[in-house]
Parts: C-alpha cells; sequence; structure tokens
C-alpha cells in the first residue's frame, strides 16, 4: 500500500472518532512495505501535530468542508499539506502520489479536488499561514480549547509549552540498576559511538543524543536498559522503597513503573499491578519477562477493591492515574484530535474515585504517590486538593526532588523540548484509618 493512503486511512478513523493512532495506525503499517514503514509513521504522526494548522489552512482552500462520509479525502488533504510545508519530500512527489490515492479510495471525483488545492497550496501556503498566524491555534497548532486552558493555567510557559508539544521527543533510556550504574552504561554507549548525557533529575536516566534502534543498544535484550522518559522515571524514588514493603502499582500498563519499581529495591515482598484491560498487560508481562523480574498482574477496575484485593494492607501505593495525556502530546500527538474539553472534568472525578479506592488498601504510615502525564490542574494539583479535604486521615508530603514547579499540592513537570516530558506528581502519607 502506498504510505500516504495508510497514513490517510489511519488518520481518517482519528478524525471520525472512531479510534486513536495507536490502535488504527498498526492495522495500516501492516500493508506497506517495509522500507516505508518509517515514512508512513512519520506522514501520520506529522499531520496529526500540525492539524490545527493544516486544517486552518485548508479551510482557506476549500469552497466547502467536507462531508463526514468524507474523512478519508480530509485526511488525505490534510497528509498532502503536511508533505509540502513540513518534509523534504519534492512537490511533485508529494502532489502527485497524493492526488493518487483517491483511486484507491474509490473516490475518483477527489482527484481533481485534491490536484487544485494542492497545487494552489504550493503557490499560496506561505501568504495564506501569515494571514492566519494572529489565530493562536495556527501560530501553536493546538486546537483552541487547549490553547486557551494553557494559556489560563500556565500564563507565563504556554507559548513554550505549545513549542515543547510539536518537537519531536527525545529518546531516554532508563538504566537497570540492577546490573550496572549509568556511568557504566554511560562508558558502554561511547565505547559502540553512540552520544549520549546523563539526564538532570532521574538518577538512572540517560538521554540519547539521537535516537537509535533499541535492539542496537548494548545489552538491551538482556535487560540492561528499557526506553522510559526521564519524567516517568521519578516514581520509584519518590516512593521511598525500603526491603519488605508491599507495593501496588495501580492503572500500571506498560509497565514501566513497574519494572522500575523492582529494580529500584529487589528486597521487596512483593508488588501487585493493576489494570483494567487484561490486553493491556500483555506488555506488562513482556516487559516484566525481558528484564528478569515478576510482579503479581490483575485485570481489574481499580475502583472495584472487591473484585481484586485480597485485604492485605499494601506500603507504598502507585497511582498512575488515566488522565488527558496532555504532557505527552509530543508523543502522541493525536490527542490533539482525540482528547475533547468535556474529558477533563469527567477525568477528573475518575481520578478522584481511583485515589479514595485505593487510600482504604493502604496501611497506616503508608505512602501513596499520585502521578499523571497531564500539564492540566483540574486533574493534578486541584484532585489532590478535593483529596485531602474529603479524607482527614491523608496529609500531603513534600517531594524529594528539584524537577518541575512547586504547586498549592504537589508539583508540576511541564515538557521541555530537548528534557522530560509533562508530568505531576503528589505524594500523601495515611497518618489515620477512616472512622466507622
Amino acid at each position: 500500500m502506498n504510505p500516504r493512503l495508510a497514513a490517510a486511512k489511519a488518520l481518517a478513523a482519528v478524525l471520525s472518532g472512531k479510534a486513536s493512532l495507536n490502535s488504527s495506525l498498526p492495522t495500516q503499517m501492516d500493508k506497506v512495505e517495509d522500507r516505508d514503514r518509517g515514512f508512513t509513521q512519520d506522514l501520520a504522526f506529522g499531520t496529526a501535530r500540525w492539524q490545527p494548522r493544516l486544517s486552518a489552512l485548508a479551510a482557506k482552500l476549500l469552497q466547502k468542508p467536507f462531508k463526514a462520509a468524507d474523512a478519508d479525502v480530509e485526511a488525505l488533504l490534510l497528509v498532502g499539506l503536511y508533505q509540502l510545508l513540513y518534509t523534504r519530500v519534492p512537490a511533485h512527489a508529494a502532489i502527485g502520489e497524493t492526488v493518487g490515492c483517491a483511486d484507491k479510495l474509490k473516490k475518483p471525483w477527489a482527484k481533481a479536488l485534491l490536484n487544485a488545492v494542492l497545487r494552489r497550496a504550493q503557490r499560496e501556503s506561505e501568504a495564506l499561514l501569515a494571514e492566519l498566524e494572529h489565530d493562536p491555534v495556527v501560530r501553536t497548532a493546538h486546537p483552541r480549547w487547549l490553547q486557551k486552558s494553557l494559556k489560563a493555567f500556565w500564563p507565563e510557559q504556554w507559548e513554550a509549552i505549545c513549542a515543547a508539544n510539536n518537537a519531536h521527543p527525545p529518546m531516554i533510556l532508563r538504566v537497570n540498576r540492577r546490573h550496572q550504574t549509568r556511568d557504566a552504561y554511560l562508558e558502554l554507549l561511547s565505547q559502540a559511538g553512540i552520544a549520549a548525557n546523563p539526564c538532570v533529575y532521574s538518577r538512572d536516566g540517560i538521554i540519547l543524543d539521537a535516537a537509535a534502534d533499541v535492539r542496537s543498544l548494548p545489552g538491551f535484550a538482556e535487560g540492561w536498559i528499557s526506553v522510559q522518559d526521564e519524567a516517568a522515571q521519578l516514581a520509584a524514588d519518590l516512593l521511598d522503597l525500603a526491603p519488605g514493603q508491599r507495593v501496588l502499582d495501580a492503572c500500571c500498563a506498560p509497565g514501566g513503573k513497574t519494572c522500575h519499581i523492582l529494580e529500584a529495591e529487589p528486597a521487596l515482598a512483593g508488588v501487585v499491578a493493576v489494570d483494567l484491560e487484561a490486553k493491556r498487560l500483555v506488555r506488562v508481562r513482556e516487559n516484566l519477562e525481558r528484564l528478569g523480574l515478576s510482579a503479581e498482574l490483575i485485570a481489574a477496575d481499580g475502583r472495584d477493591t472487591e473484585a481484586w484485593w485480597d485485604g492485605k494492607p499494601f506500603q507504598r501505593i502507585l497511582l498512575d492515574a488515566p488522565c488527558s495525556a496532555t504532557g505527552v502530546i509530543r508523543r502522541h500527538p493525536d490527542i490533539k484530535l482525540t482528547r475533547q474539553p468535556d474529558d477533563i472534568a469527567a477525568l477528573a472525578v475518575l481520578q478522584g474515585e481511583l485515589l479514595d479506592a485505593m487510600w482504604k488498601t493502604l496501611e497506616v504510615g503508608g505512602i501513596l504517590l499520585y502521578a499523571t502525564c497531564s500539564t492540566l490542574p483540574t486533574e493534578n494539583t486541584e484532585v489532590i486538593e478535593s483529596f485531602l479535604t474529603r479524607t482527614p486521615g491523608a496529609r500531603e508530603l513534600d517531594l524529594a526532588t528539584a524537577a518541575g514547579i512547586k504547586q498549592p499540592h504537589g508539583r508540576q513537570l511541564l515538557a521541555r523540548e530537548g528534557g522530560h516530558d509533562g508530568f505531576y506528581y503528589a505524594k500523601l502519607i495515611k497518618i489515620a484509618a477512616a472512622r466507622g
């Protein structure tokens, strides 16, 4: 399959609200030649990344918007515009190959439309975008609701956040401290001719100067390293792990933090890892097996403690709560298309329910670390404030990290170009059991 067609089909499912790129793209990637897989992924992710700008430009070039049934043609147009504006693909190839895909969609009528619009974009896009730049949606390539939210919550940082969201994320490794130190692994990378530097905040983190095939890195198959963003790596040490503790990792998939917890403290009494869907635990199990680690994996709704909890209290809990994922847009740019403003309040309710449920399983004197990959206080400091208000036996602890910005509750890490993702942490201790 033509990589442009594959990318467009994956994006059409996203534009129609039927899927995310994580679910729609792999099916299409299986249909393209191996040599085209990287190009296909770049087309899909790049088009999603710049969709607010591309769609604004398309609206200027089209006489009328597409019908819902023609989301595939709309996606194909956006893929064409992305090639013209953001890639080194020659214009004649970008236009010709994209237009030719209309036949494969069995919509030959779209060929003339696509050809006319893309050729006009080739001539006029610079001037048209200059006219549109006054609109922050176009300038930042973020949907209006998100751009306004970021500006309201982070008036001094919002434009830098948007720029980081639009940048390609760096490749960051986590060294398995059961095998060797970070310094020792940095030396291995140097010997292999791979340029890298230690992360600033994570004691196990290494940032590569350029992304690499993980299978080519020293000791990957043997479990010496994993790929994990620096912000996510902070969780294990913030939990204050110690021998003999029983640890719960709630909402654990894909298992990076589960594995890091086990690497950080080999003498734990055990780790229970819970996630909503059994299929999501497949990846967790694979990561554990590669690293030679073990945990009890349970597929269940974390809120339904009667369905999964054995009644034995945990001394440490990591609640990596479901969230808007607005801190990892650069890794999942289709969040700009799939996430809607009404989602945020609903997610905050879910986060509060999970906190209440997890708290029941925590031993008095135990610590719960609340985490999200969101940059919106509605899901972060405001959730913690509400929880503390309704939970007399809970107290907040300071976080032993300089990462991020101190909030009324917890610390907020904002995505940095060339650095860590957006993330939030708050640390709570149970000083008394609930009454009654």
